[in-house]
Formats: structure tokens, sequence, C-alpha cells
């Protein structure tokens, strides 16, 4: 296939696993004899004025890019000089806002936990002002989770026990956006990652904690493969499609009788916890979505 692109991955984040992620693509795109070059966001300049919009930085404009990276205004500016990104910037958008994706979730009559989002409290506020706490309180009751709208690896949930704890939360974190969430006991510890491909599910595996009720292999889970059932696929799928994502890693809960419950949708799921556990490697299956989605296009 005679396209080339561009894999995109942020230059300011410590470590090397947002680079290690970039990389997985560039070499499955290269076993597949699709030319694509790393760049860093910050190599990439948004450039507008009352004439045009371009890019400072970079060489000729690639046929299509794998957008690995959070930087919303970046994306949308490729896709606004014709670029075919994957996955596209409002796909992203929603998925990095989790307030946005339960709201997506919930118009599409998925299952989610049941949610209410926080009142936007401005910087500066003096006093947390929830005449209603007995309301959402008698709704979800505890113990109670408080999950942050941006926030990655689980760090930004936190599991509330009383009202007190409840407000002590609150005001901690009443800056930014959040939400209550009802607490899905059946689940404490463990869940399950989809890993989403277009039409499929490519590879899937459970996670599990023995002193943490969130699962996430960053907080110290364990993970084991896994075989999802019809209705896991079946839900994952159309999470993915509801957000408008191509792809994506969908996190589920085990619900009461284990019926699944979306808990997270990630448009840019580090695969090499899923390769190290199932060995299946999703990079090889979206590169060659992208190839087939772009004659699909006509972008060839």
């Amino acid at each position: 296939m005679n396209v080339n692109g561009w894999i995109i991955y942020n230059g300011h984040l410590s470590g090397n696993k947002f680079l290690d992620f970039a990389e997985w693509f560039h070499e499955a795109a290269q076993k597949q004899g699709i030319e694509t070059n790393l760049y860093k966001n910050n190599d990439l300049l948004t450039y507008l004025d009352d004439r045009r919009l371009s890019l400072i930085g970079g060489n000729s404009l690639p046929d299509f890019v794998i957008f690995t990276d959070k930087d919303i205004y970046l994306a949308r500016q490729l896709e606004l000089l014709g670029i075919r990104v994957f996955n596209p910037a409002n796909a992203i958008a929603i998925s990095d806002d989790k307030i946005a994706t339960y709201q997506v979730l919930a118009q599409h009559h998925l299952p989610i936990p049941k949610t209410i989002a926080a009142p936007k409290i401005f910087p500066g506020s003096a006093t947390v002002e929830l005449e209603n706490i007995r309301s959402i309180i008698d709704q979800l009751g505890f113990p109670m989770i408080i999950k942050e709208a941006f926030g990655s690896f689980g760090e930004q949930v936190y599991l509330v026990h009383t009202e007190k704890e409840m407000m002590d939360k609150v005001r901690e974190i009443q800056e930014r956006p959040f939400v209550f969430q009802e607490f899905i006991a059946a689940s404490s510890g463990k869940d399950m990652r989809l890993q989403v491909v277009g039409d499929h599910v490519v590879a899937a595996m459970t996670r599990y904690a023995s002193n943490d009720f969130r699962a996430n292999v960053t907080a110290g889970g364990t993970m084991e493969a896994y075989q999802p059932s019809a209705i896991e696929r079946k839900i994952a799928v159309a999470a993915t499609k509801a957000i408008g994502a191509d792809f994506a890693g969908v996190d589920l809960l085990f619900g009461p009788d284990h019926t699944p419950i979306i808990c997270e949708i990630n448009s840019n799921a580090h695969i090499r916890n899923m390769y190290d556990c199932t060995h299946i490697n999703a990079a090889d299956f979206i590169i060659r979505y992208i190839s087939e989605t772009l004659t699909n296009e006509g972008r060839s």
C-alpha cells in the first residue's frame, strides 16, 4: 500500500512508556510495508491566521496519522488539513473526559454504573454548596466512588465510605470536574480490558488487585488472558463505536451475576501489557485496520 503516516506521541511526558507505545505502531507498520515517521506533539506547531491554517514542523503532510496523544487541538488541526487521524480528535476528547464518556454511553443505552455529575465549582470558591447531598447519597449509597473527569491509570478514582469522607474529598478536588458514582461491589479489585479494533475484539485480559478496589496493572494489579463472552464483546464494540473511535481499550466491570458494566473507554490504550499477558500484538490488527480503512475511503 503506497501511503505514509505519522505517529504522534507526547514529548513532554517523562519516561519511555509513551515513546514505547508509538514504536509498537511503527514496527507493526514496517512489517506491513507501510512507511511511518514518529513525531513528538511539540515538534508540530499549529499555525493560524486570517488566510490559512497550517503546521510548523514536520515534512510533507502524511496520508494518515496515528495519534497516541491527547493534544486535541493538534489532532483537530490535522483533520482540518484533510488528514485522516486514528483515532479522530472528537473520539479522543470524549474518551479523555469521563463525564462526556458516560453521557454518550447513556445516550446509547449502554450499561454504566449509576453516575451523577458534580455541579461545576469555579476556582477560588470559598465554600462548597451541595444542598442536594442527601439526594446523591440516596441515589448511590455508600461505599461510593468519586472519580475525576480527567485522569489515567486509576490515580484520580477514590472510594469513600461516609458522608464526611465524601465531603472531605469534594473539598479537596472541588475545582476539577468529577462525578459521584455507584460502587460495583461485585467487581471490587477486578475488571477486564477488551481491545477493540473496528468491529472486533482482538484480545482481552482480566486484571486483579489483592489490596485495592482498583484493578489497574499500573497500581499493582495482576493480569490473566481472558476469553470474553459474546455479550461482553458486543458491549465493548458498541462502546467504541458510540464515542466514534476506530479502536480502543474498553474496561468492563463484573456486575451482579457477571453482567458486564462499562467502566471506561481508553482511546489510546497502551498495548504492551496486553501483549505480555496474551501474546497478541494489537498494533498488528490496528495497522491492518488502518490500511483497509484508507483503501475503502479511497486514500491509498
